[in-house]
């Protein structure tokens, strides 16, 4: 590890009520890295994803202990503004949920909401975004038209693109190419891969193949546990663990 740490998570435990769905999870995410989580379904990914931003706040009956720190400021601590750190820690969905607005409107959203209201300042940060996403030659003619008339592959690098407009640090993704056909995925990849010069991103996979591709480092959950947690070449060639080992040749799972 280096000391260009962006994200720490210090004996880390999550209830969902009595359920103990994480169990003292320590790992740091480095800056400007792709960090990718994988293991089988209900093992823990998605709810490690959420906790980074405070998603979980939403669900009733949730308790979280130990020290989740980004940028060395604990995100669970009294004076942390949530609003904003989910600003700072955007997430993109499985499934592309663009809003029933226009292309333009999808990606000025988030901006308008943090008050920029200057039309020639709005109209550059949506190109910027949109160019950022990989999406903007593909719509810039088409910005009044309906979000929801692009494919499916499309919607979720505007989605991207409307994290992206907020101008955040850390970008969660979960699954994001799972509702995806094989080039839009590989667009995505592609795409993800250009972004990590900018931020930090944390991904959710099923996919082996995916985190080998494009992740510095990787993180194996299983049941609420990290199992291993290594650069992504040594896991996926010589795993310390057998379990690793197993769910990689894919024994289970």
């Amino acid at each position: 590890m280096t000391d260009n740490v962006k994200i720490t998570t210090k004996d880390l435990n999550m209830y969902y009520d009595a359920f103990h769905a994480l169990k003292a999870i320590n790992i740091s995410v480095e800056e400007k890295q792709i960090t990718a989580l994988i293991g089988p379904s209900g093992c823990g990914k998605s709810t490690f994803l959420r906790v980074l931003n405070r998603m979980n706040d939403l669900i009733a009956e949730t308790t979280v202990k130990g020290n989740v720190l980004i940028d060395g400021e604990d995100i669970y601590g009294p004076k942390v503004d949530v609003v904003e750190l989910r600003k700072q820690v955007g997430m993109v969905f499985q499934k592309p949920n663009p809003f029933p607005k226009s292309i333009y409107d999808n990606v000025a959203y988030g901006p308008r909401i943090h008050g920029l209201k200057d039309k020639k300042q709005l109209d550059e940060l949506v190109e910027k975004s949109l160019r950022q996403a990989a999406l903007w030659e593909e719509v810039k003619n088409r910005l009044t038209s309906p979000a929801l008339g692009l494919s499916g592959g499309q919607q979720q690098r505007l989605c991207i693109a409307r994290l992206l407009a907020v101008e955040p640090d850390v970008l969660l993704m979960d699954e994001p190419t799972s509702a995806l056909d094989p080039i839009s995925t590989m667009k995505i990849e592609e795409l993800v891969k250009t972004l990590k010069e900018r931020y930090t991103i944390v991904i959710v996979t099923h996919n082996m193949q995916q985190a080998a591709r494009i992740s510095d480092e990787t993180a194996f959950f299983l049941n609420g546990e990290v199992i291993e947690f290594n650069k992504t070449e040594k896991m996926f060639t010589n795993p310390t663990d057998q379990r690793t080992e197993d769910y990689i040749t894919g024994r289970f799972g």
